[in-house]
Order: structure tokens, then sequence, then C-alpha cells
């Protein structure tokens, strides 16, 4: 690697940040991965640069997981944190943090260019009806639709479909299974996002590790006059206590569920649950698509 010809990529969570340092080729090569827990940016920065693949950084690339109208990956000016900071209402547990680990980096190495990646840039070209929320038409003009996320392991599963099946069938009728901690599902025909699970935030869609995915609006009014429950406590509990963790009372990592199966009914109701709306989603992003030709799981 010769000096600054280096590309840190930083995926920064809810809960953690996934870093990495590419050396240029091509394909570019690793040379650095790490995990490590959502805590202080600074701390990260403080981390990075005692690492010696990091003296031959150049440049950043961010995952932003938000990005509203911005549907390519853009240089981060001053102008652009300050557009990501009015979007934090959208993904609070997201955008925040993320701003912070730009603008520790930043305030470190003022020189080096940072570029801001976007979730949601995938699915920009989703047919108007796919992005409409049917609520009154005044709440669109404060950004109320449905915008997808995950957009940027769907840019890459499709890129992988292509090398390993051929442009054939990567332009054929394709759902991409996106299935984490986060979980969602894209439809897509000759290349294009037409539909995704996810839409005005993360939250929503297919059950998940902790979060709820798609609950009936009800419930919310339900729980503030039952249980008191504020907006802030409802998203606590949709987001960190309910999905496979809410339904089996015990984890919300699929793989220690799968080992309980057999011995625990509360684990085996969260798998079925969890598949059960896994083919409700197939099913209609199949017959949104006209058929289907591929599935790929990541």
């Amino acid at each position: 690697m010769s000096r600054h010809d280096g590309v840190l990529t930083i995926n920064g969570g809810s809960s953690s940040v996934k870093c990495a340092i590419f050396s240029r080729g091509d394909p570019p090569v690793r040379v650095l991965r790490e995990t490590v827990a959502r805590d202080a940016a600074s701390s990260l920065v403080d981390w990075l640069e005692r690492e010696p693949a990091f003296a031959n950084v150049g440049a950043v690339g961010h995952r932003v997981v938000h990005g509203m109208q911005h549907v390519e990956p853009e240089l981060i000016t001053g102008h652009l944190i300050d557009e990501l900071r009015t979007m934090s209402a959208f993904v609070p547990e997201h955008l925040p943090g993320e701003i912070a680990l730009i603008e520790a980096i930043r305030d470190r190495h003022p020189a080096m260019p940072q570029v801001a990646c976007f979730d949601t840039a995938f699915h920009h070209r989703m047919p108007r009806v796919a992005k409409q929320i049917a609520v009154p038409r005044r709440l669109e003009a404060k950004g109320v639709q449905r915008y997808g996320f995950h957009g940027l392991s769907y840019a890459y599963l499709m890129q992988e479909l292509e090398r390993a099946a051929g442009g054939t069938v990567a332009r054929g009728r394709v759902i991409l299974a996106h299935l984490g901690g986060g979980a969602s599902l894209a439809a897509v025909r000759d290349g294009q996002s037409i539909d995704t699970s996810m839409g005005f935030t993360p939250a929503s869609g297919l059950v998940m590790g902790t979060r709820a995915g798609d609950v009936d609006p009800g419930l919310v009014a339900f729980l503030a006059r039952s249980e008191g429950f504020t907006g802030e406590q409802f998203e606590n509990m949709a987001s960190h206590e309910s999905g496979l963790l809410g339904v089996s009372e015990t984890s919300s990592d699929m793989r220690e569920l799968l080992e309980r199966e057999a011995t625990d009914v509360r684990a085996a109701e969260a798998i079925a649950l969890f598949c059960y709306q896994a083919r409700k989603w197939v099913g209609a992003f199949a017959a949104a698509l006209g058929g289907l030709d591929t599935i790929v799981f990541s």
C-alpha cells in the first residue's frame, strides 16, 4: 500500500461501529477490519490512529442511513452536515452517531476528504405508489413517505448476483433478503428496486431481532390509554424490546433460538413468526414483480 492510497470505511450502526481499511486495487484489498461498541466518536478515532494501516488512509467513506433526496455518494461538507442534522428526527438512533463520527474525523484530520454513501439511495426510483403512505397528503411535504433502507447492502448483492450468475439473471425478477438483527427484503426488476419491506424508518416491515416491524397504529393509542405509554416509551419498546426477543423472552439471535426450538415453545413461536412474515413478504413481492426468478439471501 503506497502512502495515502488507503480508504477507511465506517458503518455507524445504532449500537456498534464497523470499520475497515482497504488498499487500492481491483478489487480493493482489505487490510483491517474491526467492530467496536458504539461509544464516544473520539475514542474510535483514538483507536484508529494507533493502527499502523491508518497512516496510509487518504479518504473516508461513511454509510449514512438516511439521505432523503440525496441519491448519489457525496463529498461531505459543512452544508451537508447541517442537512443531516435536520434529518436526525427521522432516524434518531442512527444519524446523530454517524454525524459525530464524521465530525470527530474532520476535527482531527480536517484535510482528509470524507464521502457519505446513503442507505436510502438504492430505493429512490421505486414507483410513487410504493413510496406513498396513506396519511393526509400535507405530511408528504414534511418528508413522510416510504424510503427503504439497507440500500448499500442491496447494491452490493446486485453486483455479486451479476458476477456470480450473469447479467440476464441480475436483470430478472429478484427478491433480496437482508436477514440479520435488522431485517428487510427488497423486490428488484431490471436492476431497480420496485418495493421494499422497510418504509418510513428502519423499524418497519419484517419482524427483526428486537424490532416489532409493522404494527397496528391502534396499539399506540391502546398502550397510551391502558399503560400510560408516551411516544418515546412506545418507540423504545417497539425497537428494543420486541421482535424475536419480545416473543421468545430469551434472545434476539436466531442461532440461539434454533438451539432452543425443540425444547422452548417461545423460541419455536418466535422462529415460526419470523418465517411466516418472511413468506408473506416474498409472496407479496413476487406478485408485484409479476413472478419470481431469483432469491438472494444475505
